[in-house]
């Protein structure tokens, strides 16, 4: 079995949580045969993070930077230009015909969408689209050119070479998934999805100083794409019950959806003695969306309480270990908060603290989180996307945007340590419950024998006078059966 992992900007060239996620998937499954493939919009070590085992054949990252815009008179080509105008209308009446535009774009030759005008599509699409739209940011010509722009960006992703292997596993936001769209459509192969966060839920951070309406086209953009993969991905795999309902809410059919929880192997992060003086861990990328601002903020509340306490923000990025450095400046708290780079060693990352604090993004994937709760520390939480499912009874939770509520639930878990033990072992048993990293490989496992192998046979059933109530699963969900694992086993 031969499977493309497709990922955006991160393994096996970046360490972080997703990359964890994905290195686990690959070490755990020795007998498949994998090519990596990750697409960046920066350029990429010369090596790769992570050693890579002897079954994976291929490894490659594909750099996409902005190219200036260059104004040149050239005819039109006439399939690309009704393949965009499908596209541009289909942003505002979300039909079918974003998905047929979308294809069709992708098996034309090179940048397709070099040779449309595209801006004078985006216009006429905005001012005939359906009255009930008319409410949107009005798009004017700068607007519309500047829009254009930044679609020609995101289509260059079309162009990107997927190997033809057996499965394409597309693991990320909408950039990997064009590329995985558009492999799927070249060579027909099944595609795997991984639905680890909602990528439309949140603007990147260059995007904020963009008009409305271009912000509008953007969001309507990534939305069409997100949902295009739901059609056309043979599987949908959520991480909880949070991705599962919005990929619900998107189009995605239940039959096609399988939640996979994320995991973590328990040996890697063990439970070490706590240190003095009481500290706090935060563990994050350290970008403009990643919490780091609030805690800072409920942090000096809790320094006033306990003056001897501690913050450690732990695997901050290097794009953002400046930014992170100016914002722990500004606090005024010198060495109460330390700065550290992300560690080479799991176990390394929390056990410098007492206490995690859980800050993600709205609809960050819980990685971070089971990573805190297989380390045995107490974890508190804010109420935000998957987290109150995943953390259970097992930890606290605080509202989002009320730093006085963290910095109290800091403060008395800083004081009581009976408390404190008392929730890092319930933390852990629940990890050890649910979030193993045995369980994802082993369910990857066969979901991808699933999508590779012949389809189900066919069941018949006899009508019955009385209907029985029935329930609706997945037709995958045939390899959660001991009898279908062991008959696999056995031939």
């Amino acid at each position: 079995m031969r499977i493309c992992l497709l990922t955006g900007g991160g393994y096996p060239y970046r360490r972080d949580a997703l990359a964890g996620w994905c290195r686990t998937l690959v070490d755990g499954l020795r007998h498949v045969a994998f090519d990596l493939l990750t697409i960046t919009d920066r350029e990429p070590p010369g090596a790769p993070a992570y050693p890579l085992p002897m079954h994976v054949t291929s490894a490659r990252a594909v750099l996409i930077r902005p190219t200036p815009e260059v104004r040149r008179r050239r005819a039109a080509d006439r399939d690309a230009t009704a393949a965009a105008a499908m596209l541009c209308q289909s942003l505002l009446d979300e039909t079918d015909s974003f998905v047929q535009g979308l294809r069709r774009l992708a098996l034309l030759p090179e940048a397709p969408l070099s040779r449309v005008p595209l801006a004078e599509l985006l216009l006429e699409a905005w001012r005939s689209g359906p009255a009930e739209h008319r409410s949107l940011p009005r798009l004017g010509p700068r607007d519309a050119r500047t829009a254009a722009t930044l679609l020609r960006h995101a289509a260059r992703v079309l162009d990107v070479p997927v190997p033809a292997t057996d499965l394409v596993h597309c693991v990320g936001g909408t950039t990997p998934l064009l590329a995985a769209l558009a492999g799927r459509w070249r060579h027909g192969v099944p595609l795997l999805l991984t639905d680890a966060r909602a990528p439309v839920a949140r603007l990147r951070t260059a995007e904020e100083r963009l008009s409305p309406a271009v912000r509008a086209v953007l969001h309507r953009f990534r939305r069409a794409v997100i949902r295009a993969g739901y059609a056309e991905a043979g599987l949908i795999a959520p991480l909880s019950a949070y991705h599962h309902s919005w990929a619900l809410q998107h189009g995605a059919r239940p039959s096609r959806l399988v939640s996979v929880p994320a995991g973590a192997k328990p040996v890697e992060y063990p439970n070490p003695p706590e240190n003095a003086p009481p500290s706090l861990v935060w563990a994050g990328g350290g970008g403009p969306d990643s919490g780091l601002r609030p805690l800072l903020h409920a942090f000096r509340a809790v320094v006033a309480a306990v003056p001897d306490a501690v913050l450690h923000l732990v695997g901050v990025l290097p794009a953002h270990q400046d930014e992170c450095a100016e914002d722990v400046d500004r606090t005024g708290l010198g060495r109460a908060v330390r700065l550290h780079p992300l560690p080479a060693d799991q176990n390394e990352r929390y056990a410098a603290g007492h206490v995690v604090v859980h800050m993600p993004g709205p609809a960050d994937p819980p990685y971070r989180l089971v990573e805190a709760m297989m380390s045995g520390r107490a974890v508190i939480g804010v109420d935000v996307g998957p987290t109150a499912e995943t953390l259970g009874e097992a930890g606290l939770l605080v509202r989002p945007d009320d730093p006085a509520a963290l910095a109290t639930a800091c403060i008395a878990l800083l004081r009581s340590p009976t408390r404190r033990r008392s929730l890092g072992d319930a933390a852990r048993r629940r990890a050890l419950a649910y979030f193993t990293s045995d369980r994802v490989v082993r369910a990857y496992g066969a979901l991808y024998s699933d999508l590779t192998g012949p389809p189900p046979e066919p069941q018949y059933e006899l009508a019955l006078s009385v209907t029985a109530p029935r329930t609706a699963l997945p037709a995958t969900m045939r390899w959660l059966t001991s009898t279908a694992a062991d008959h696999r086993s056995s031939s």
